[in-house]
């Protein structure tokens, strides 16, 4: 049997992404083989443009079909910025064979084409929602932005304060190129990270490289350069390549599954751009500072300032969230532990902590425990007519009726229904049965509920600690006096210790 392919053989295989892959191999091979005629290198450069540009709207406008919501208003503006760019790359294409020093970087017509096409891509990606952000988050997100652009301009001013390196009809171009190119990779990146972007990340990826090999090939043919390398035209190049790739891989990915295409994945909860930025502002300042005290040299310092002041605040912010989260972690832990130790109900002792508290007065030396074992009589009763909530409302009045009637350091619990249970710590045998008198007369006192008066009757046992008894033994003399007191007869209490047993009524 064949073993099944996998979806990234199939995409290797795709027909229109090897046929983007062969028109750049040929634009290449002719490239090299015109080396040393500039003037050829630039027109095909800019012939084999528009083809890939067309391609790069067809696509869009195919992964557009098959989204919704602003996912499809993000693929329509693609969709529309490669419509600009077919315009501008014809028509820069068709002025490459008319009179005149044509280089890669485009004249008025490619350049605002360009630019307006970038730009709108930007503001499609900041303006695409994010989920679930609050207004901190959003703070951050936009210092953030400040920071990564911040980093841009300081790379656009290294580039641009060169003196006599840009002629003035290509200035606005490199601008254009420079900023807006930064500016996108920048906003690709962010909206990756943000877990909510339009497309999946196989096919942001190659996106986003083709700004940053944009940016390089800036710096290998700077400005009016005309005689360079092979290789630079190609370096110039691949970024169409890389814009068309990530198309045509959501699209892939799109027919197979929306879901996992389109969906949205899991945000992580720190970003490391600012701290790329400043790595970028330092390199920058390293670069610069052979030549001396410089414009150059002030920009990259400014730029340098503003980008450790935005981090300093993002910190900030960052540790702010931080003490938040801290703070409601240990108003979590609090309630968890709250829950784990008291009974939900009426606020008392559970059984497990009723237990632990039992088995720590035992471990005191000449300890003289006494445990109180209270079950209410009849209590079915007062649920079966009058309804559970009139049931829960008569236990938290027993559970008032306890606290009441006891000392301070005595620990009432609610061990599960109607059975309650009193530790009496440092309480001799005549003690706790005064105790479970004062009880026992606490709850002869009706309780209004719905404005029907309700006793609650219960049995008592009462059990002491004799030398060397644990939990078990004296929670089983608690029990076993209690039974004894219901067989005698209602709201009897009786004190069971192994030397002694009587009931009082």
């Amino acid at each position: 049997m064949a073993e099944p392919v996998t979806a990234g053989a199939r995409l290797r295989r795709d027909p229109l992404l090897l046929a983007f892959l062969g028109w750049t191999a040929l634009a290449t091979i002719l490239f090299f083989a015109l080396d040393g005629h500039p003037v050829w290198q630039v027109r095909v450069f800019w012939a084999f443009q528009p083809p890939m540009d067309l391609m790069l709207a067809i696509c869009s406008w195919r992964v557009a079909r098959l989204a919704t919501g602003p996912i499809r208003r993000f693929w329509l503006v693609l969709m529309a910025v490669g419509g600009l760019f077919v315009v501008g790359d014809t028509w820069q294409s068709i002025v490459s064979f008319t009179p005149g020093t044509w280089t890669t970087t485009g004249g008025a017509v490619q350049t605002v084409c360009f630019g307006i096409g970038l730009t709108a891509v930007v503001v499609a990606m900041l303006a695409h929602p994010h989920p679930t952000r609050s207004g901190r988050e959003r703070l951050g997100f936009w210092l953030d932005s400040a920071t990564v652009l911040a980093a841009g301009g300081v790379v656009a001013w290294c580039l641009l304060a060169t003196p006599g390196t840009y002629s003035r009809p290509h200035l606005l171009a490199v601008i254009a190129a420079t900023g807006v190119s930064i500016t996108a990779a920048f906003a690709a990146v962010k909206m990756i990270l943000s877990g909510n972007a339009p497309m999946h990340r196989a096919a942001a990826i190659p996106m986003v490289c083709s700004a940053v090999v944009m940016s390089i090939g800036l710096v290998l043919a700077p400005g009016s350069a005309v005689a360079v390398p092979a290789v630079v035209y190609l370096v110039r190049f691949l970024p169409t390549l890389l814009i068309n790739i990530g198309p045509r891989i959501q699209l892939f990915l799109a027919g197979r599954d929306r879901t996992t295409a389109f969906g949205q994945r899991r945000r992580k909860p720190y970003s490391l751009l600012p701290y790329g930025a400043m790595v970028v502002a330092f390199g920058a300042l390293i670069v610069v500072l052979p030549a001396g005290v410089t414009t150059r040299l002030w920009g990259v310092v400014a730029g340098l300032v503003l980008i450790c002041a935005l981090v300093a605040v993002r910190q900030l912010v960052a540790f702010h969230d931080n003490s938040a989260l801290i703070d409601r972690l240990r108003e979590h832990e609090i309630r968890l532990r709250h829950q784990a130790h008291f009974d939900g109900l009426t606020g008392l002792a559970n059984r497990t902590h009723f237990h632990d508290q039992v088995a720590q007065a035992l471990a005191a030396p000449g300890a003289r425990v006494s445990v109180l074992l209270v079950d209410l009589d009849g209590f079915k009763s007062v649920n079966d007519t009058m309804g559970h909530a009139a049931g829960d409302t008569l236990l938290m009045a027993v559970a008032d009726r306890l606290r009441g009637a006891i000392r301070a350091a005595d620990v009432p619990a609610r061990l599960g229904g109607d059975e309650f249970a009193v530790l009496l710590p440092d309480c001799p045998a005549t003690e706790a049965s005064h105790t479970a008198e004062r009880i026992l007369a606490a709850l002869t006192v009706p309780e209004l509920i719905d404005g029907v008066p309700v006793r609650a009757a219960a049995s008592i046992g009462v059990a002491t600690a004799t030398p060397g008894a644990d939990v078990s033994t004296l929670l089983r003399d608690a029990d076993l006096a209690m039974y004894t007191a219901k067989r005698r007869g209602k709201g009897t209490w009786l004190r069971h210790a192994p030397e002694m047993t009587h009931a009082t009524r």
